[in-house]
């Protein structure tokens, strides 16, 4: 990926949007650092743990767009792929906190020595160190991928079979996890987390430094996304999204190209969720809830499909307004608001708020130039021929 290629990538949008992203990722955990507590300009550190949360959410967002909008991949299972990130980095964590746990386990986590373990999983090796601890984060969701995706595009499942089967590959993943036995805490989960490469979690300069982090992380898959679609490859993803057969039968290897894309973005999925479990404090099984995946195809619905920049807005957008509504006398009626507002942008914003917003744009920007066009002619005596009647 040369900086050309990068450079080339990006519109008027995308330099707006990088720029915001890299602002906040500056400004905000300057402001919660460097300002006094109770200033009008000082952001409190449980803002900067729950915009952060979003961050992450953003990523996600990005990761499903990137198969989704570009390449015609709907994946209602992505919330595995963001799960396995989030314990692959909660694994790291739980490591970390050695002999201060509850029963003082040297190696042991806590709830392997209340379930009677002997001794560690041997899958549970390397976790001590943060650098195999991130290489899983990226190995682990992308090796499933790889695996899923081959057999199912190499059998050619598409469409509505596709996501069927996305979906059961989350539930099982949510019925394996919720056993106590598999190694992983059970239906509680990890949590309880200590230190982060010898920082403590819960401090303020930590969770600025998380907060800047998940910036920088949405700005790396971003730049990613926007070169892939901007490539060849990418004019390759719409042509298969657009009419896969004949995609096929000009002599592309689909297969292949949707495998890679699957894999790319279950990846840019485990960062987003090894970037999420450090700033919430916690992972447990409900992450893998099918629930959860059809919400996140909900937030790039509502941005905009096949934009970017509208995957991570909605996300930010939707879970604002969630967090919003869930804390009020409207908290019982979450679900059923969030459904309308996936009809209601399905039926009158069908491209979402930013694709709607572009069409709009580039249909006004023709307008201005077809008058611009109309009034140097007019200026220069040339009259328009009148078509006959």
């Amino acid at each position: 990926m040369t900086p050309h290629m990068l450079t080339r990538s990006l519109d008027r949008s995308a330099t707006i949007f990088l720029a915001v992203v890299a602002a906040c990722g500056i400004l905000i955990p300057l402001s919660n650092l460097l300002l006094p507590a109770g200033s009008f300009l000082q952001v409190p550190t449980y803002l900067v743990a729950l915009w952060g949360k979003y961050v992450c959410y953003a990523i996600l967002a990005l990761a499903i767009d990137l198969i989704w909008g570009y390449c015609g991949i709907l994946s209602l299972g992505h919330g595995a792929f963001f799960a396995l990130g989030g314990y692959a980095m909660g694994m790291y964590l739980m490591r970390q906190i050695g002999s201060r746990g509850v029963y003082g386990n040297p190696i042991l986590p806590d709830f392997m020595v209340f379930l009677n373990y002997s001794k560690l999983p041997w899958y549970w090796y390397g976790f001590d160190m943060f650098w195999f601890a991130a290489l899983m984060v990226l190995v682990v969701p992308g090796l499933l991928a790889f695996c899923f995706g081959w057999l199912a595009f190499r059998s050619r499942v598409t469409g509505v079979y596709l996501s069927i089967i996305t979906q059961a590959m989350t539930y099982a993943l949510l019925l394996a996890f919720f056993r106590n036995d598999f190694g992983f805490g059970g239906n509680n989960g990890l949590t309880d987390f200590k230190d982060i490469l010898g920082f403590n979690v819960q401090a303020e300069g930590t969770r600025a430094a998380l907060f800047a982090l998940s910036c920088l992380a949405l700005i790396v898959c971003f730049l990613i996304c926007r070169a892939i679609v901007s490539s060849k490859l990418g004019k390759v993803l719409i042509a298969v999204r657009d009419a896969e057969s004949r995609t096929r039968f000009l002599g592309y290897r689909v297969e292949s190209y949707k495998l890679f894309v699957f894999t790319v973005s279950a990846c840019m999925a485990g960062v987003a969720g090894a970037l999420y479990v450090p700033q919430v404090g916690i992972i447990n099984p409900s992450e893998f809830a099918p629930g959860n995946s059809i919400e996140a195809v909900i937030w790039v619905a509502v941005g905009g499909r096949g934009t970017l920049v509208g995957a991570a807005l909605g996300a930010v957008v939707v879970n604002y307004a969630k967090t919003f509504f869930t804390s009020g006398m409207l908290a019982p009626y979450w679900l059923f608001m969030l459904g309308a507002l996936f009809i209601l942008v399905t039926l009158l914003l069908p491209k979402g708020i930013v694709g709607t917003f572009n069409t709009w744009w580039d249909s006004s920007k023709e307008k201005r130039n077809a008058a611009t066009l109309a009034s140097a002619a007019a200026e220069d005596g040339v009259i328009e021929p009148k078509m006959a009647e």
